[in-house]
C-alpha cells in the first residue's frame, strides 16, 4: 500500500506497507513522501499563522534577495516564514531539515546572541540543522551564501 502525500491525524494507529505506526506526542500529523518514508510535521503555534503572513508580505531586503534570487526556484523545496514550535523560522527545507536563519544587527548584541542560541537549541531538538547567515554576507557575497546553502543542502 502506497501512502504518498496522505497526511493523518495523530490520534489514530497508521497503518503503511504492512506496518502500524503509533501517534507521536509531537502534535500535527504524519506526512508520506514519495518513497515511503516518513516526514515529521511539526507542531506549531497557530496563534503565529497570521504573524508569519506578515512577514512574508514584509521581508527584509535581504530575506526578499536570497528568496527571489535563489530559493524560490531551487531544485529542493523552500518554505518561507515557516512555524516550528513557538518560533518562525526565515526559511525551511523538510527534504534537508534545514533551517535558514537571516541575521541582522540585533542578533549580535549580548540579548540577540542568547535568544538565538536558545531558539537554535530548539529547533535542533526536532533533529534540524540551523545555519545562521549575517545580512552582510547576502549584501557583499551573495554568490559565497549560495554556493554554501548547496552544500548545506
Amino acid at each position: 500500500m502506497l501512502c504518498s502525500g496522505l497526511v493523518l491525524p495523530l490520534t489514530a494507529d497508521v497503518f503503511c506497507n504492512g506496518l502500524v505506526l503509533p501517534p507521536s506526542d509531537e502534535g500535527g500529523g504524519k506526512i508520506f513522501d514519495f518513497d515511503g518514508g516518513i516526514k515529521t510535521k511539526y507542531n506549531h503555534n497557530k496563534s503565529l499563522v497570521n504573524v508569519g503572513r506578515m512577514l512574508r508580505k514584509n521581508m527584509t531586503k535581504e530575506e526578499r534577495h536570497l528568496w527571489y534570487d535563489f530559493l524560490r526556484e531551487y531544485q529542493v523545496r523552500f518554505i518561507r516564514q515557516k512555524i516550528i514550535g513557538n518560533y518562525i523560522v526565515d526559511f525551511y527545507c523538510a527534504k534537508a531539515d534545514l533551517v535558514i536563519e537571516l541575521d541582522g544587527s540585533q542578533h549580535f548584541d549580548e540579548i540577540g546572541i542568547k535568544k538565538d542560541q536558545e531558539r537554535t537549541q530548539h529547533l535542533e531538538s526536532y533533529g534540524l540543522k540551523v545555519i545562521r547567515i549575517p545580512n552582510n554576507e547576502i549584501n557583499n557575497n551573495f554568490r559565497g551564501v549560495c554556493e554554501f546553502i548547496d552544500y548545506e543542502v
